[in-house]
């Protein structure tokens, strides 16, 4: 069954904006059990600092260039099907980052550190997808010439 090329686009949209909220309320909770452990300790905040500054690094150089390729590609595929929407081995990295994931909470669970470590790690990505979804949009434009007359729309 073949679907249009803004249909993947917006699938990958709603498969990252997912992803970023996800971890956001996974990595908070982490962060609030730390809270539990230890109310008053100085480093309970430094999954935050670490989140934004790793992860809007994580969303200028990782995040955003993965996002424009695989909307480029996107573009490229000449009969889309629902599933392109990402590579097949997209698809698998992300049920092993998932199982990781689930597998890092419980093995963080009652430990203090681990708890932290834990949620810099999904507040990290979190930020870092959120931070990216620029790359959803189309700009410029295909065709968009500045000044001098260089076509930017790569």
């Amino acid at each position: 069954m073949p679907v249009s090329h803004s249909t993947l686009k917006l699938l990958a949209l709603l498969t990252w904006i997912t992803g970023g909220v996800v971890l956001f309320l996974k990595g908070y909770a982490l962060f609030t059990q730390a809270l539990d452990i230890r109310p008053g300790a100085s480093l309970n905040y430094l999954p935050f600092l670490v989140a934004v500054t790793a992860g809007g690094l994580k969303a200028r150089y990782l995040f955003l260039p993965s996002c424009r390729r695989n909307l480029t590609r996107i573009d490229t595929l000449p009969d889309p099907k629902p599933w392109q929407f990402f590579r097949v081995g997209f698809f698998i990295f992300l049920i092993s980052m998932i199982s990781l994931g689930a597998w890092l909470s419980r093995w963080a669970e009652g430990n203090y550190a681990a708890l932290l470590t834990v949620s810099s790690i999904d507040l990290t990505l979190s930020v870092g997808l959120m931070g990216s979804l620029g790359g959803f949009r189309k700009y410029p434009a295909p065709g968009t010439r500045y000044p001098g007359g260089k076509d930017v729309s790569g």
